[in-house]
């Protein structure tokens, strides 16, 4: 038996968002909200198709390499999912239908909807929220089965009363879909093509409808930034479960947020309020102290990060290197054992293992049109308040003596100094009121 496929509808635009920026691209723990929904799909659906609306080239550039169509007038759920039968319409096995806005949706759930498929001519997913509000109610038969789904604009105050909702997701054989699908006529209070007409269709049919229900967390979508915002939350619920479970201890858990792709691992202490953007690995022993923020970063064995760190993207700190409060790193290298303990700026930069990083340290990287490259050998001293204009290099086992600005390589074993010279003015002192 073939593989099921899927289709994703995502043209929505959004317009509670009151963005410019596609509904489905809206990021959650730092990842497009269609992106979280691919990525669950492609461990249960043998092929892919998104729904786009018109001029949305930066989200068929996210949905890529799977194949997108366009709805150009938006019409309607069962409108959207239409545009999918060139590409669908001849597939042999099942299709799914899902809403690019739903990206919490777990795989097992998923698989759990293609499974009661089978023993169904049509299977949706359902849910019982705390405030069944605005969403479609589902009906059922003397038997338990769907009978149909009513969309609340068009429910009686019975059907409101009805707990079961209807999470928009449904499941068919693909001819059997796409026959539906061109049978659904506008004939409700939206004057729209409705996804969820197609059960009534099915029963019509002489089809058994069946629901799997699922926790409304999982089920749940975003149509404003209020929504969104509630969407996070559960996410960051979960990350935070797993980096836990994982080994890793999180000292105020709910004040941590992870993103999608943070790797932690065992034994890594995460202190308050630290942000993890994407792109940050951390190995074992790693401790990560209050108001840390990490992003594109990698962070070696046994290192420890802040108070108040920021570590840029292209950065990687050593293992057992320290990088203290209001340390800034950008595209640096700290090498095994050195040390940046404070109040300092490193960037476009590599520094040597068991080096020492002055307070005030900056590397002066900018010229106003390029990036300039520093580097720092192993075992050197950079004393406080020194900016080292690159591109330069500090040798191995180097000093730099406090307050200088370095413009000139310094050799190996060697000290630099780069400082006006002290001249005291006998006499000169401060002549203010006495006393």
């Amino acid at each position: 038996m073939p593989m099921p496929a899927a289709i994703i509808l995502a043209a929505g635009l959004g317009t509670r968002m009151c963005s410019s920026l596609p509904k489905a691209l809206h990021p959650v723990a730092g990842r497009p909200m269609l992106n979280h929904l691919i990525a669950a799909c492609e461990q249960v659906f043998d092929r892919i198709v998104v729904v786009v609306g018109p001029g949305m080239p930066a989200l068929e550039a996210a949905a890529r390499p799977h194949a997108t169509v366009v709805q150009a007038e938006r019409l309607g759920t069962g409108h959207a999912a239409a545009q999918a039968a060139g590409l669908l319409r001849d597939f042999p096995g099942d299709v799914a239908v899902l809403y690019a806005d739903n990206p919490l949706i777990p795989v097992e759930t998923l698989h759990r909807l293609v499974t009661r498929r089978a023993e169904a001519g049509l299977a949706l997913l359902a849910m019982r929220p705390a405030d069944p509000g605005r969403y479609g109610r589902v009906v059922a038969d003397a038997a338990g089965d769907v009978a149909r789904v009513v969309e609340w604009a068009d429910a009686d105050a019975a059907e409101r009363a009805i707990p079961l909702c209807n999470a928009g997701v449904v499941c068919a054989p693909a001819a059997d879909l796409f026959r539906w699908l061109d049978a659904v006529r506008p004939e409700n209070a939206k004057g729209e093509y409705y996804l969820t007409d197609i059960v009534a269709l099915a029963v019509a049919d002489g089809r058994r409808v069946v629901a799997e229900e699922a926790a409304e967390a999982d089920l749940a979508g975003a149509n404003s930034r209020a929504e969104l915002a509630v969407l996070e939350a559960g996410m960051q619920s979960r990350l935070r479960a797993a980096a836990m479970a994982g080994g890793a201890t999180l000292v105020a858990p709910e004040t941590v947020f992870l993103a999608w792709d943070t790797v932690l691992g065992q034994d890594v202490t995460i202190g308050p309020n630290v942000v993890f953007a994407p792109g940050v690995t951390v190995e074992d022993e790693v401790e990560i102290r209050a108001f840390s923020h990490l992003e594109g970063c990698l962070v070696r064995r046994g290192a420890v990060i802040g108070p108040y760190a920021r570590l840029r993207p292209g950065t990687e700190v050593g293992e057992a290197a320290h990088v203290g409060n209001f340390v800034e790193l950008k595209a640096t290298t700290l090498g095994r054992g050195a040390k940046a303990n404070h109040l300092s700026y490193l960037g476009d930069a590599a520094v040597g293992a068991g080096s020492n990083i002055g307070a005030g340290t900056i590397t002066c990287n900018y010229d106003g049109v390029a990036k300039h490259r520093t580097e720092i050998g192993a075992g050197a001293f950079i004393g406080s308040d020194t900016a080292l204009v690159a591109p330069v290099r500090i040798g191995d086992r180097a000093l730099v003596a406090a307050g200088s600005v370095i413009t000139e390589d310094v050799p190996d074993d060697a000290m630099g100094i780069a400082r006006g010279r002290q001249a005291n003015k006998p006499g000169r002192g401060f002549k203010g009121k006495k006393g």
